[in-house]
């Protein structure tokens, strides 16, 4: 009997579609596409600060001080700037009847304050505050009532790891931003006026005689001023116990001390 020839043509193997191997190259390249995301808008957004530092740099240029012009903030519009003596300390426990608010001169605490670039999260004791502006430090403050997280960033952003700058809220102000140093003050009502970096360049460790103590430090003092736990600010008035502005020294009237 013949044999029966058979009409199957030759078995083509069937191969799985790489599901796994395609999923995994999917990751990668979402991951890196996130990535490449995050890295380009961190650049994009270092650009923008560098961008605007530069801005700042240029428009305050002109307010650097020298021995011909040694205070270039008396051409800044809006500038008060008061003769305080210097030198006058008062105990820990004494407190100062300021004539100005935020003050920016006259007796202060022997102790002055961190004044490193530092950025207080809370109100900090005027009386060391007013003793770090001795030094040559400018001092940033807000209403934290009227500035939002934006304005603040900015504000941060010139005072954040610069020496001789320092950085807190003051609750109450007459306006939302005020700058600091000794003898001097300039209040703005948002933090992108660019009379702010004019009055940090000109006035921050200018050494041509605008504050009292030239070459006096900025690191806080071992033991005695904690830059994570600051003296508190005290929001009450004075009282009639408080030291004097027109104080020769330190002493206080007798009977209350101020709290």
């Amino acid at each position: 009997m013949a044999k029966k020839s058979s009409n199957r043509g030759p078995v083509v193997a069937q191969r799985s579609f790489p599901w796994v191997l395609v999923s995994g190259i999917t990751v990668v390249v979402v991951f890196a596409a996130v990535i490449f995301g995050f890295v380009f808008t961190r650049w994009q957004d270092n650009a923008d600060v560098r961008q605007a530092q530069a801005e700042a740099e240029k428009a305050s240029a002109p307010f650097k001080p020298s021995p011909e012009n040694p205070d270039p903030s008396k051409d800044i519009p809006g500038v008060t700037i008061v003769d305080y003596q210097g030198q006058i300390h008062v105990r820990p426990d004494q407190r100062v009847a300021y004539d100005q608010s935020p003050p920016f001169g006259g007796p202060h605490d022997g102790i002055w304050a961190d004044c490193t670039g530092v950025v207080y999260p809370e109100p900090v004791r005027t009386e060391n505050m007013v003793h770090s502006l001795e030094h040559g430090a400018v001092w940033i403050t807000y209403d934290p009532a009227r500035v939002g997280p934006d304005a603040l960033a900015k504000l941060e952003a010139r005072v954040d790891g610069k020496p001789y700058t320092m950085m807190s809220p003051f609750p109450g102000m007459d306006s939302p931003i005020s700058v600091q140093s000794w003898g001097h003050q300039l209040k703005v009502d948002n933090a992108d006026d660019e009379r702010i970096d004019q009055f940090i360049t000109a006035l921050r460790l200018n050494g041509h005689g605008v504050y009292p103590e030239i070459g006096g430090s900025c690191q806080a003092y071992p033991g005695a001023f904690n830059t994570n736990d600051p003296p508190a600010f005290n929001p009450a008035p004075p009282g009639p116990g408080a030291v004097p502005m027109n104080a020769t020294s330190g002493t206080a009237p007798a009977g209350d001390m101020g709290q």
